[in-house]
C-alpha cells in the first residue's frame, strides 16, 4: 500500500502503524496549510442557501477552473454542501502531478465550510473512486458516503449520487472510458488555447468541447439515455427526485414522476445546483455571471475614461 502524505505536514506515520490506523489518523488531522493565507479573496456580501451541490471539479488537472470555484465558494454560505463526485481526478494524477496553489485554495475553502458549521458531504465518483474505500469515515469534518437521501425544505426527498454506475462505458468498457478521457483532455487543451485568443479579442468564454458534445448525435443520445436511466433508478428508490453529476451537463427537467437535477461541472460550465430556504432548486452559471460582472465593470471604466478625456478636451 502506498501512503499519500498531505502537503505542508511534517508528521508521517511510522512503519509500525496499520493501514486502518493511518486512515483514521488522517481523518482526524486537519492539514497545517488550512490556516495559511489564501491566494484569492472574494469581495461583496455572501448569498445564503440551504443546500449547495457541486461536482466534477477535477482537481489535479489543468482543466479545473479552481479560481472560478474559489470565487463562488467565497460568495456563498449554506447549511449543507454536497460534493457530488470527481472532486479530485485520480486518473490524471496517476499520469503526472499537477497541483497549483489554487487547487489548495479549493480544498482549504471546503474544509473551512466544515469548520464553520456547514455539513459537508462527499460522494466519490469514478475519477476519485479510491475514496470509496473510506465511506463511513470523516475527514476534517467532511463526511464520506456512497450516496445520500436529501430532504428539501418543502419536504421532497432527493437521491444524491455521482451517477457513474449508470454509465455502461465506465462499468463494462473501462479501456474505452480511459480513451474517452484522453480525447476529452486533449479537447480541453485546445479549448484553453481557443479561449485565450477570445479573451484577447474581448470575447466571452465559449466551450469548444461542450459545443462538440452537443453537436455529436451519439453524445446527445448518451446524455438522454443517462438522464432517463438515473431517473428510473430514483423512482425505484421511492424518492421525488435525483441529483447527480458525471456527464458535465447541468440540467433540471421532469422525467416521468421524477425531477432530475444535474449540477454540471467546474471544468467547462462552472455551474452549481442550489436550494433556497424555501426548498426551491435552481442552477447557477458562475462563469456567465462573472463574465457579466467583468463586462459591466469594463464598460463602466470605459465610460469614466471617455468622460475624463472629454473633460480634458474642454479644459484645453
Amino acid at each position: 500500500m502506498t501512503t499519500a502524505y498531505v502537503s505542508g505536514t511534517d508528521q508521517r506515520p511510522g512503519p509500525e502503524k496499520s493501514p486502518g490506523s493511518i486512515v483514521k489518523s488522517l481523518a482526524r488531522k486537519v492539514p497545517d496549510w488550512i490556516n495559511d493565507p489564501q491566494s484569492y479573496q472574494a469581495d461583496g456580501p455572501k448569498r445564503s442557501y440551504r443546500t449547495v451541490f457541486i461536482s466534477d471539479i477535477h482537481l489535479g488537472t489543468p482543466g479545473c477552473s479552481a479560481t472560478q470555484l474559489v470565487d463562488f465558494l467565497h460568495s456563498i454560505e449554506c447549511e449543507t454542501l454536497y460534493l457530488v463526485g470527481d472532486i479530485v481526478d485520480g486518473w490524471q494524477i496517476r499520469k503526472g502531478w499537477y497541483w497549483p496553489s489554487s487547487h489548495n485554495d479549493v480544498i482549504r475553502s471546503i474544509l473551512k465550510f466544515a469548520r464553520r458549521g456547514t455539513r459537508v458531504i462527499y460522494i466519490p465518483g469514478n475519477h476519485d473512486e479510491a475514496f470509496r474505500d473510506y465511506t463511513g469515515l470523516e475527514f476534517g469534518g467532511v463526511e464520506m458516503v456512497e450516496e445520500d437521501i436529501h430532504e428539501t425544505a418543502d419536504g421532497r426527498r432527493l437521491l444524491v449520487l455521482h451517477g457513474d454506475k449508470f454509465d455502461g462505458v465506465v462499468l463494462y468498457a473501462r479501456w474505452l472510458a480511459f480513451l474517452g478521457d484522453y480525447a476529452y483532455t486533449t479537447l480541453l487543451r485546445a479549448n484553453r488555447v481557443w479561449n485565450f485568443a477570445r479573451r484577447k479579442l474581448g470575447l466571452p468564454y465559449w466551450s469548444l468541447s461542450a459545443y462538440a458534445k452537443h453537436r455529436v448525435k451519439n453524445a446527445v443520445n448518451f446524455i438522454g439515455r443517462f438522464e432517463e436511466t438515473v431517473a428510473h433508478a430514483a423512482a425505484e428508490h421511492g424518492v421525488d427526485g435525483v441529483v447527480c453529476g458525471h456527464i458535465h451537463t447541468a440540467e433540471i427537467r421532469q422525467i416521468g414522476d421524477i425531477m432530475y437535477y444535474n449540477d454540471g461541472d467546474w471544468v467547462e460550465s462552472c455551474t452549481a445546483l442550489v436550494e433556497d430556504h424555501a426548498g426551491q432548486l435552481s442552477l447557477i452559471d458562475w462563469r456567465a455571471e462573472t463574465w457579466g460582472r467583468a463586462a459591466t465593470a469594463a464598460a463602466a471604466a470605459g465610460r469614466v475614461e471617455a468622460a475624463q478625456v472629454e473633460a480634458g478636451a474642454v479644459t484645453a
